[in-house]
């Protein structure tokens, strides 16, 4: 490994209108030392030949294949990576020019450290900002270790800020190619190997939101956080844990996903029922039917 490289591996999929912009934002670091793979997992609009048009003048790894999901995707890449670090990006945010410059100074001679992050700005698809009200820019500098993680005690670093020790990723096996969500996963897999998390007070990326963000797909997001959960159910706040989670799934599906809800509801005993539980009862009946 080269312990000065930085590797950024930025998986597409049916991101066309946002992936040149993504791209560019990593060749354009002000960091000397970065290696870019671009991967296109099975898009079906022009992704790939807007990314084929971009290589023509830009020089990096671009691969296409069949859809096979982000983290199997990202496990295959790493694997191909030379730096002691990577960053997995997304294909329709967009890096701050000294994001990893900054990451880099502060985490290289700092081997505790798994995983450094920072802050991010938010902004619509058409890449407006959000109004500052809804922006949360200043998060202060935090260290998390894996109780931090689980029990949700501070403030999570943002995915597209990650910057991961390749040392620590190696050591818990890398991501579960049978878990899509990436972020949660690995953060909770490194900080309970050892490691902990540091979050700068630095504005890193820009995170667009728009209708196919993944935290937007409710019963995604609850299958998928379960199954991570699943693996720490020998911890004594694992139930404390498992049920402030599907009360906060059953909020959103209740206004959402009458079906999801119901299924929800089925999961969370009566002694975990709080306000927000008969808050969402009472929503439930006009929740839409999603099939």
């Amino acid at each position: 490994m080269n312990n000065d490289l930085v590797s950024v591996i930025i998986a597409s999929y049916n991101h066309g209108p946002y992936i040149e912009e993504a791209i560019m934002s990593v060749l354009d670091q002000s960091y000397p030392h970065v290696e870019l793979f671009v991967v296109d997992d099975g898009s079906s609009d022009d992704s790939v030949k807007r990314i084929e048009k971009l290589r023509e003048s830009h020089p990096f790894d671009f691969r296409v294949q069949k859809n096979k999901g982000l983290t199997r995707t990202l496990n295959e890449t790493v694997a191909r990576s030379q730096g002691a670090f990577f960053a997995p990006f997304g294909s329709d945010d967009i890096m701050y020019p000294d994001r990893l410059a900054v990451q880099m100074a502060y985490i290289a001679d700092k081997p505790e450290v798994g995983i450094c992050g920072g802050n991010i700005e938010l902004m619509h698809a058409d890449g407006t900002l959000y109004p500052d009200a809804a922006q949360d820019r200043d998060a202060p500098h935090r260290r998390l270790n894996f109780e931090d993680v689980f029990l949700e005690q501070k403030i999570f670093i943002p995915a597209p800020t990650m910057l991961i020790r390749r040392e620590a990723f190696d050591r818990v096996g890398g991501f579960n190619p049978e878990i899509r969500l990436e972020d949660l996963y690995i953060q909770l897999k490194i900080t309970h190997a050892g490691y902990v998390i540091d979050a700068l007070n630095h504005l890193c990326a820009r995170y667009r939101k728009h209708p196919t963000n993944t935290y937007k797909n409710i019963r995604f997001m609850t299958e998928s956080v379960l199954r991570i959960y699943q693996d720490y159910a020998d911890h004594p706040d694992y139930e404390q844990v498992r049920c402030r989670f599907l009360n906060s799934m059953l909020v959103k599906s209740s206004r959402r996903d009458k079906k999801l809800a119901g299924e929800i509801l089925a999961q969370l005993p009566l002694r975990a029922w709080n306000r927000r539980t008969f808050a969402s009862l009472l929503r439930y009946p006009f929740a839409p039917v999603v099939s």
